[in-house]
C-alpha cells in the first residue's frame, strides 16, 4: 500500500501550483460545479463549445493538492478535446482509482500521478470533480441543444 507521504511527487506539486485556465468565462455555453461533502473540495467549470470540440474553458479550483493536479491536467488538455474523449478519460480516471483499471494515456499520461490514490477512498473524490464538473457542463450544452432541436421540429 502506497504511503500518503508518497502520493505527492514534486511533479504533482508542480502540477498543482500551475492549474491553466483560472479566469473565468464571460458567456460560457454551460457552468457547472462538483462538491466533496467529504472535504470540502470544490471545482466549478465554465465551457464552450463549437459542435463536439471544447474551444474554452474556464475553472475555479478549491480543492486539495490531487483535486488541483486533476484540474492542472484538465486545464492544460481540455480545450480542442471533444466530449467523448472527455467522458473516456473520466471513466478511465474512475477506473483507474475505483477498479484497478489502467491510468489514461497519451497527452493525459500526467494523471497517473494520481494513480496511488486507489489507496485512499476517503481522496477518490476530491481527485475526481473536474472530471465531474466537466461532464455535467457537457450534458447541459447537449440537453440545452437536443431541447432546441426539439423546439425547431416539433
Amino acid at each position: 500500500m502506497t504511503r500518503p507521504e508518497d502520493i505527492y511527487s514534486d511533479r504533482l506539486l508542480a502540477l498543482a501550483a500551475a492549474i491553466p485556465h483560472t479566469e473565468r468565462l464571460a458567456r460560457p455555453d454551460a457552468t457547472a460545479k462538483a462538491h466533496s461533502k467529504l472535504c470540502g473540495s470544490t471545482v466549478e467549470v465554465d465551457l464552450k463549445m463549437d459542435g463536439d470540440r471544447v474551444t474554452d474553458y474556464g475553472q475555479t479550483v478549491r480543492a486539495c493538492l490531487l483535486g488541483q493536479t486533476a484540474a492542472s491536467v484538465m486545464g492544460r488538455e481540455i480545450v480542442g478535446s471533444t466530449a467523448s474523449e472527455l467522458r473516456a478519460v473520466g471513466a478511465a480516471m474512475r477506473a483507474m482509482l475505483k477498479a484497478d483499471g489502467p491510468p489514461p494515456s497519451g497527452r493525459w499520461a500526467d494523471l497517473a500521478l494520481l494513480e496511488s490514490v486507489r489507496d485512499y477512498k476517503a481522496r477518490q473524490p476530491s481527485t475526481l470533480l473536474v472530471f465531474d464538473a466537466v461532464e455535467e457542463a457537457i450534458a447541459r450544452i447537449e440537453a440545452r441543444r437536443a431541447g432546441m432541436e426539439a423546439g425547431l421540429t416539433g
